[in-house]
């Protein structure tokens, strides 16, 4: 573990920056200006996310201690692995999905509203970071409250009124989610009188049968699930995506699940890590059954919507599912499949949902029907969300089927050869959902009624980040050597106290 001096200040400027500009943006107030400082904050905070996992891939664990107090007395943010690849993915796709939504949100969110939207959009990326970079476990309570705060503006800001109360059904789950996790960590500060994490990891152990640590174990797991999306705890999320503006669905689609199941993954194989905890505990066979209920019944529930935003809504509830699943199995090949899949999902539903969003702002149209004839009024649009739907389904020389190969792999190297059955089963629905959406766009004819050009009548600025993110599904399925490397690396760095 590396002692990162004052001097070096680079680990807390992940967060910090972000956070200091959110106020400036709402003191701008001009969508322009907010904009502008909003997008260049976070292609500054990638620059910081890359060279600190180039400085942990070089140097290992990274240690930065505030205000230069030693821990537990003070507070401090640690960065491995995993949660170097996990701040890479969370700043990527900030910094691809500002440009994006500058067009957007124009459409999509009332003028005198829009500063707000980028002042919410800092704070989520800061405590999405501050999540992936904390090393207490009260601090990571706390960034998880400004990132969840944060999301609740952002999805309100939809003009569609369902959004209101898709803000507040999130709301009250969220709020429930976090209520479970701090009780979970109060039971576990009663039991130890710490709350770093790398404390708790070598004193848990002596506790780790008593009632109360069992009792905050399921809190903790609860908890996060909820977060999560995990089925059946995943109410709030459909409508959640479905009526946000675009921008925020690509945003939350892509960062902040992805930040839940870095939570699970740290608590199971950190917090508890010397605790053997799939040996002593029924985890395994709960989990895994979520996760397969997850994969079949959100992919069988997306099948049948007529709004492609809630059909790739279930569609996530079910990717959920694989992550879940290769966290189940215990295994570094399975971790490394649930973490990879945290980067190739990213790609794949940032760019589906992009896709629709340009739909959205081109023609208003969301709906199967509406798309009838989509293929040719918008091309390059339409061929992005193929490339997307493609990488859902795990087809070939797609980022989607790097992650369902690793995940069969881990399956049938722990003996599971059902679950490798299963997870190819679980991809032929996914399929049928995705098929439904390119049957309207390219068979169906365009109706007569509807007036449209033979170029898609949408802005650079969005047509740009979302081939972006549908080139990267293709080129990290062509060659996922970094990735993979990445993703076996961190899941070494969880096992190794486990």
């Amino acid at each position: 573990m590396i002692d990162v001096p004052a001097s070096d200040p680079w680990l807390i400027l992940l967060v910090v920056v972000p956070l200091l500009a959110a106020p400036l943006c709402v003191l701008l107030r001009g969508p322009a200006g907010a904009w502008s400082v909003a997008t260049a904050v976070s292609w500054g905070v990638l620059g910081i996310a890359v060279k600190l996992l180039g400085d942990v891939l070089e140097r290992g664990t990274l240690r930065y201690r505030i205000g230069g107090w030693d821990a537990p007395w003070g507070i401090e943010y640690l960065l491995d692995p995993v949660g170097a690849f996990v701040v890479v993915i969370v700043a990527a796709i900030g910094a691809v999905v500002l440009p994006y939504a500058k067009s957007s949100v124009e459409k999509e969110v009332r003028s005198d509203r829009i500063y707000l939207f980028y002042a919410m959009v800092l704070l989520c990326l800061s405590g999405l970071l501050g999540i992936a970079v904390t090393g207490d476990a009260f601090n990571l309570f706390v960034f998880l409250e400004v990132s969840s705060l944060s999301s609740y503006v952002l999805i309100s800001l939809g003009r569609d009124r369902r959004a209101l109360t898709a803000a507040f059904r999130y709301l009250i789950m969220g709020t429930l989610g976090a209520t479970f996790y701090i009780i979970g960590v109060g039971l576990m500060y009663q039991m130890t009188g710490t709350l770093n994490i790398q404390d708790l990891t070598t004193i848990i152990p002596a506790v780790a049968d008593t009632r109360t640590v069992l009792a905050a174990l399921a809190f903790l797991t609860v908890g996060i699930s909820l977060k999560l999306a995990l089925f059946p705890l995943h109410l709030w999320l459909p409508n959640a995506y479905t009526f946000a503006p675009s921008a925020v669905t690509v945003f939350l689609s892509a960062t902040a699940t992805k930040v839940s199941a870095y939570v699970l993954l740290r608590i199971f194989f950190t917090v508890f890590g010397q605790v053997d905890l799939f040996a002593h505990f029924p985890l395994q066979p709960v989990l895994m059954a979520m996760a397969l209920a997850a994969m079949f019944l959100a992919s069988l529930t997306a099948i049948w919507q007529q709004n492609v935003k809630r059909m790739l809504a279930y569609s996530s509830v079910a990717q959920i599912g694989y992550t879940v699943l290769g966290i189940s199995l215990a295994t570094e090949a399975g971790l490394s499949g649930a973490i990879i899949h945290l980067f190739n999902h990213a790609l794949m539903k940032g760019a589906a949902f992009m896709a629709i969003g340009a739909v959205v702002y081109a023609t208003g149209a969301v709906t199967l029907d509406r798309l009838a004839g989509m293929g040719k009024r918008m091309p390059f649009t339409m061929a992005a969300f193929v490339v997307a739907g493609l990488g859902l389904i795990g087809m070939p020389l797609t980022a989607g089927f790097i992650s369902k190969w690793q995940l069969i792999t881990a399956a049938l190297e722990s003996g599971y050869w059902p679950l490798a059955v299963l997870i190819l089963l679980s991809s032929l629905l996914a399929v049928i959902y995705v098929w439904r959406v390119v049957e309207a766009a390219y068979l169906r004819p365009v109706p007569a009624n509807e007036a449209w050009a033979a170029t898609d009548r949408v802005p650079v600025g969005m047509q740009v980040p979302m081939w972006v993110l549908a080139g990267a599904s293709v080129y990290f399925g062509t060659d996922a050597s970094f990735t993979l490397e990445l993703a076996h690396t961190a899941a070494r760095a969880l096992m190794g106290g486990y």
